[in-house]
């Protein structure tokens, strides 16, 4: 069998694929909500490829109320690191959007492009990421959390009391799920 070249398509995946089968119980009204949210992420990922390069860059956008100028303005402003990976270990890891650390206070940020509302335990668990990685104490910091949405910035009220409790569920997590996959293995 000759089987045919696909070269175009290498490291693609098909929105109608055989390994997502669930579209096949789609209604037409269904496979266009999907494709739709599909279509919001690629955007969204292009937003924050652009906002990485603007800040690593120190590109100002033009100043008003627009959320991403105000996100990259804010940020460079702050000397703040774009896409940074805070790691506990294979588990339990993530890259925030924006992050800086100056010894007393860490500010991280996170530029949301979607509708769906925002929730703040993404940037306490960032943030717990943070102290396990770099061993600092929740206790002995101030916070700065915010989320850029709709024209919009929520800014967290932080306990560290509760990064403290984030972070022990992660480290008991993380013990469970290695014993687990040792034994999978």
């Amino acid at each position: 069998m000759n089987w045919n070249s696909h070269y175009a398509l290498e490291g693609k995946h098909a929105f109608l694929s055989a390994s997502n089968w669930h579209w096949l119980n789609y209604t037409p009204d269904k496979l266009r909500e999907v494709f739709i949210s599909d279509k919001a992420k690629e955007i969204g990922t292009k937003y924050h490829e652009i906002a990485a390069n603007d800040i690593r860059m120190r590109l100002k956008r033009p100043n008003n109320t627009q959320t991403f100028n105000r996100y990259v303005n804010d940020a460079i402003k702050l000397r703040m690191q774009a896409e940074q990976k805070l790691v506990y270990n294979k588990f339990a890891f993530g890259t925030a959007d924006a992050i800086s650390f100056d010894g007393k206070t860490l500010r991280i940020f996170d530029l949301k492009t979607g509708k769906k509302p925002a929730h703040m335990e993404q940037l306490q668990i960032y943030a717990a990421l943070f102290c396990l990685e770099y061993d600092r104490d929740p206790y002995d910091m101030d916070y700065d959390l915010r989320i850029y949405q709709n024209d919009d910035i929520i800014y967290g009220e932080i306990y560290p009391e509760d990064i403290k409790d984030i972070m022990i569920k992660i480290k008991e997590f993380c013990t469970i799920l290695d014993e687990m996959d040792g034994e999978i293995e």
